[in-house]
């Protein structure tokens, strides 16, 4: 029996969920509701590469698969290896909420470091208070 060289190179990219690179990619895009053009021009290619790239024609290079992970909101590891957080498109999220949700964690945390800094602050004030007495 005939394997052809396509088909072959795909059963080798199959990993993790059973999907390929190209799937996997085509999924996350999907679940996100981006256009291939529109994720063209987030990553500066043209539409014909993320074609390529979802038709397992080619692949992207490690540098634009990081960016496509971030723009499509999903783990690296997901699109290479189709294991960990993939695009759940029932409560898909577009990337920009997802990083509004990490900033407010960061400045709630900021806000908490800024108290104790103040708090620490005074301690050391009224502990060098007592020591001149």
């Amino acid at each position: 029996m005939h394997v052809s060289t396509e088909s072959a190179i795909a059963r080798l990219h199959q990993t993790g969920d059973g999907d390929t690179l190209g799937g996997r990619i085509w999924r996350a895009r999907d679940a996100a509701k981006l256009t291939t053009k529109d994720l063209a021009t987030k990553l500066g290619v043209r539409s014909e590469t993320i074609s390529s790239w979802e038709r397992d024609r080619a692949e992207p290079r490690a540098n634009r698969l990081f960016m496509l992970a971030g723009v499509l909101g999903v783990a690296p590891v997901w699109l290479i290896a189709g294991i960990g957080r993939g695009p759940d498109e029932e409560t898909a999220e577009l990337p920009g909420n997802q990083l509004r949700k990490q900033l407010a964690v960061i400045k709630k945390l900021h806000a908490q470091t800024g108290e104790a800094i103040t708090a620490l602050e005074m301690e050391i004030g009224r502990v060098e208070q007592n020591e001149e007495f």
